[in-house]
């Protein structure tokens, strides 16, 4: 592991609105830079396995709390995936930032398309996404979504937590992945869901969203990446995605869960690298 990656320069970014945004800056200015967004309420060390790996083979990573993870602000009343979509056109802008990789987990991975069908991908050359759906809802059309979530209970199913789903690999039978994820986050368990009313807002939003159209307009090539044993969706997701978007394509990591990245990273670098390459 090089220094550039076991001691970033953080810096904090202010959004239009004086929000707080925290970017740790790993590897070489000047490199290449790939931007990693993190997952639902997850802060940006969630990505601590591939930020070597990456600065390693020599690109810059931008390692990023957006609004609602980390130590950033927190996400105010009526958030949505667009507020998100602006907060990560300033750090691009804030850093000159041209021909970027971006790369998401989970939400993290939605707001990649919410950025480009607000902003454009003039800034963007590859995209990559770790076990998100482009549309959690469920229909006649799309059956890829989050488990249990339809059109019945569209506007309800997440309006207090993040549902469990009973899928996946039960906890217990996974010790040393979610040990390995905990690490990874800075974490450890603890009771209830501390959600607050914009963490819920942007929660809802990014639920009701649809992002496929976005994709099949084929603006970045992407590759999507699927935990197997994703608690919260089939991980066929991955290929009805790239199915979209002739410079798409997919991949499923064997032994994971949601949190594909943390519980399977070697898998994952050897993905990101191939892709990034």
């Amino acid at each position: 592991m090089s220094s550039a990656a076991s001691s970033p320069s953080r810096i904090t970014l202010l959004a239009d609105d004086g929000a707080e945004l925290r970017v740790a800056d790993h590897g070489a200015v000047g490199a290449r830079t790939v931007v990693l967004l993190p997952g639902f309420r997850a802060p940006a060390s969630s990505w601590r396995f591939q930020v070597p790996a990456l600065v390693g083979v020599g690109f810059r990573v931008l390692a990023v709390d957006l609004r609602g993870h980390g130590d950033a602000s927190p996400n105010p009343p009526g958030t949505t995936m667009t507020r998100r979509a602006a907060d990560v056109e300033t750090v691009l802008e804030a850093y000159g930032l041209e021909e970027v990789d971006l790369v998401g987990g989970s939400m993290g991975g939605n707001t990649i398309w919410a950025y480009l069908d607000a902003h454009g991908a003039g800034r963007v050359r590859r995209v990559v996404t770790v076990d998100q759906t482009p549309r959690m809802l469920n229909g006649p059309d799309w059956a890829h979504g989050y488990y249990g979530y339809d059109e019945s209970n569209r506007d309800t199913f997440f309006a207090g937590e993040v549902p469990p789903t009973g899928h996946g690999t039960p906890l217990w039978r996974r010790p040393r992945r979610v040990a390995r994820m905990l690490r990874a986050m800075g974490r450890t368990p603890g009771g209830g869901s501390g959600l607050g009313r914009g963490d819920l807002d942007v929660l809802g939003d990014h639920a009701r969203a649809d992002w496929r159209p976005v994709i099949a307009r084929d603006l970045v090539p992407a590759l999507f990446l699927a935990g197997a044993e994703s608690e919260l969706w089939p991980s066929s997701h991955a290929a009805a995605s790239a199915a979209l978007a002739a410079g798409a394509r997919a991949a499923v990591v064997d032994g994971a869960g949601h949190a594909t990245n943390m519980e399977q990273p070697r898998a994952v670098n050897r993905a990101l690298l191939d892709w990034l390459g």
